[in-house]
């Protein structure tokens, strides 16, 4: 489905238009933490398969605030079941369209975290281009770059996986590879980490969205 790049769907509108809206607090910022599980590490040709979502505000997750889609996709790879457990058929699924549109009118204008974010943010950002639509227009907040910046970093070491994060904050690992069980992982490593960086820095979307400073990288 495609429409004219000059006149957008009014649900693109409508998230587009939330954006107008002033930025509150920081205490008031409504985070919302993601995943995307997909067929593959290729956001050009590989395809998405679900997408799950919670939101955070004040440093506590919203239960109530969460969302879930799964997608009926164009070019399922079966191989990859045994991974993310996403079925071509079973699930209660949605076209991509579909899936993006409800995403969109869930999200609006919150702030994005997800764990190494640039992928799904990738995953998302490719379904809005084959719709005709611009990219996402939220700021986007990595807990990767987060855990970077804390005390429980290993020198020489850049790059750490959900895994790792849940263990270091003792987190149980429950519906991994599942969109929704792993932004609600995410969602709180995201307040795990918020507790430890406002010990020592005064907590701020600019401090949470800089990138960390690579101490002992060369």
């Amino acid at each position: 489905m495609f429409w004219n790049r000059k006149k957008y769907p009014e649900f693109w509108n409508a998230y587009a238009n939330s954006f107008q809206h002033k930025s509150p607090a920081f205490e008031e910022l409504r985070f919302v933490v993601f995943d995307t599980e997909t067929s593959g590490l290729n956001p050009k040709e590989d395809a998405l398969l679900s997408i799950g979502a919670i939101g955070v505000r004040n440093k506590m997750i919203r239960i109530q605030d969460h969302f879930e889609a799964y997608v009926n996709p164009k070019n399922f790879k079966k191989e990859t079941v045994e991974i993310h457990g996403i079925r071509r058929s079973g699930e209660n699924k949605i076209s991509e369209e579909e899936g993006i549109k409800n995403f969109l009118g869930y999200l609006n204008n919150a702030v994005l975290v997800a764990h190494h974010a640039a992928f799904d943010v990738a995953m998302i950002n490719a379904a809005l281009k084959r719709m005709g639509l611009p990219k996402l227009k939220n700021q986007v907040i990595d807990t990767g770059n987060l855990f970077l910046k804390s005390d429980f970093k290993e020198p020489y070491k850049e790059h750490y996986s959900l895994d790792h994060l849940a263990k270091t904050f003792n987190i149980a690992l429950h519906d991994r590879h599942n969109a929704a069980g792993d932004a609600y992982i995410t969602a709180q490593i995201f307040v795990k980490l918020l507790l430890h960086l406002e010990k020592k820095n005064t907590l701020s979307l600019s401090f949470l969205k800089r990138p960390a400073k690579r101490i002992g990288l060369l």
